[in-house]
């Protein structure tokens, strides 16, 4: 009876270090972090978002005769809108596509929007335009740096699931799937051309 509560103590006593080393809870922490980093995204899209109806009106007082502008604007903010991502979407490279392509042609909107700006100084000069193009501006930063740390966040958790000895919790435990960062849109990579 000794000797088997001794070989019960020895194996217990290799197993835990093994058992903790497993990197389950590491692996829970680091998709959780995921999840909060997409909250995060979501934020600052949902702040641009209620930013921009207040930027357009401002700008409509000074620049009716830009309307189609504008429009391209609302129907853009109209389109972000209705393109959402949920977490469980977050490894679909075709859904993040799409998320993504929204949110690009309200930027395109947006850059059209200011050259109507650099077109008509008087629009430009006015403070209450000047305040909300900063903090869109300012948006713009906070969505840039809310990507970069999603995709942070999500080499992290791809990198816990793929390496040794957290891949067999994985395989064996979890079944999680690599999650989809954040990629650049085609073409992103030339300079944006303003023409007047």
């Amino acid at each position: 009876m000794l000797k088997r509560l001794t070989l019960l103590l020895l194996a217990l006593l290799v197993t835990l270090p093994a058992l903790t080393g497993c990197g389950y809870n590491q692996i829970q922490k680091n998709e959780e972090a995921v999840f909060a980093a997409w909250a995060n995204v979501e934020a600052t899209y949902q702040r641009r978002n209620d930013l921009i109806p207040n930027l357009v009106e401002t700008v409509k007082g000074y620049a009716s005769h830009e309307k189609e502008t504008l429009l391209a604007v609302t129907e853009a903010r109209a389109s972000v809108g209705k393109t959402q991502i949920n977490t469980g979407d977050l490894g679909d490279p075709a859904a993040m596509q799409k998320f993504q392509q929204a949110q690009g042609a309200l930027s395109g909107a947006l850059s059209r929007l200011m050259v109507v700006v650099e077109k008509y100084p008087d629009l430009k000069a006015n403070q209450n335009f000047l305040d909300l193009q900063h903090q869109l501006e300012g948006t713009e930063n906070r969505i840039n740096v809310a990507r970069q740390r999603f995709n942070k966040s999500v080499q992290t958790f791809n990198s816990s699931i793929r390496t040794f000895p957290n891949n067999l919790t994985n395989n064996f435990m979890l079944h999680l799937e690599r999650k989809e960062p954040f990629s650049a849109e085609a073409g992103a990579e030339n300079a944006p051309q303003v023409k007047f």
